[in-house]
């Protein structure tokens, strides 16, 4: 049986091996950092917790106007 732990010494250990021999500590960390962001953005989208792409648009045009907008929420699915 894989368990949640197992499966992320193996994810952290493939991480290591797509390393360069010359990479740093700092790359692991950034590496992971990378990885662990992408994971929850994917479990975001999964979830429905996402902005339309429009609305942020229209959110960064009104900065500096006078008459900037809300920051654009989430919809519920």
């Amino acid at each position: 049986m894989t368990t949640a732990s197992s499966k992320l010494k193996q994810a952290a250990h493939a991480l290591i091996d797509h390393l360069p021999e010359h990479a740093t500590w700092r790359d692991v960390a950034c590496q992971a950092a990378t990885r662990a962001e992408a994971e929850e953005g994917l479990a975001d989208i999964e979830a429905g917790r996402v902005v339309d792409g429009d609305q942020v648009l229209r959110w960064i045009d009104s900065w500096g106007t006078g008459q900037e907008c809300d920051a654009p929420q989430p919809q519920s699915r």
